[in-house]
This record gives C-alpha cells, structure tokens and sequence, in this order.
C-alpha cells in the first residue's frame, strides 16, 4: 500500500495519492470580481493542473462533489462544467446547496480520480 501526502499545510493536504487514486481537497476561488461561471471555470482549471500534477487527468475522474453557495446557481455553474466534461467521461457526481466559509466562495468542487496507467 502506498500513501503520499502533498502540501499539506498542518490541516490538510491539498492532495493525497493512495494506491491508485488521486484524492483532492475542496477546491474554490474566493474573489468579489467573479461570478459563478468564472469560479466554476477558474476551480476546473486548477483540478485539471493539480491532477496532471499527480499523475492523472480530468478524463479519469471517479466521482466529483460540488458545493453551491445557492442552488439557484445550479444551471450556470453546469453550463460550465458540461462543456469542461467530455463526452463518455463523465464521473459520478452529487451537487448541493452549502454554507462556504466565505462569503465570496460560490463553488467549491472536490474531486477522486484513478491515476492513469
């Protein structure tokens, strides 16, 4: 069994490998100057370089949990990610209504993926 741990910052790591899954920690962009579509852009774009970055990619993605400030933002937030996912890659996936932990937070998405062979 192997178990690596990836800048972790004395609460929680960013990212942790075990055998072969990549586990992401909640990822989010807290700014006034974004809407939900720009945050929902901006967070894809990270996971996708944080997953290349531990050996695997957006196409390999297990499941995804993604956290709304209000559901009402459900059908702009999708109509992001809907164009990031590709066709016959489409992981499992929950979306709910959350209270973040700063109010400019508006999507948060955690994200599992199988590292790539």
């Amino acid at each position: 069994m192997t178990l690596k741990k990836y800048e972790g910052n004395g609460r929680m790591s960013k990212a942790v490998v075990h055998n072969d899954t990549v586990y992401l920690c909640g990822q989010t962009v807290g700014s006034d100057s974004l809407g939900v579509a720009q945050q929902t852009k901006a967070i894809l774009e990270r996971i996708e370089d944080l997953l290349v970055k531990y050996g695997s990619d957006k196409n390999h993605i297990l499941s995804a949990l993604i956290h709304l400030k209000e559901i009402s933002y459900f059908d702009e937030m999708n109509s992001v990610w809907d164009a990031w996912v590709e066709k016959g890659f489409e992981p499992a996936r929950t979306c709910v209504e959350a209270v973040m932990c700063q109010e400019n937070i508006l999507v948060e998405i955690t994200v599992v993926a199988a590292v790539k062979e």
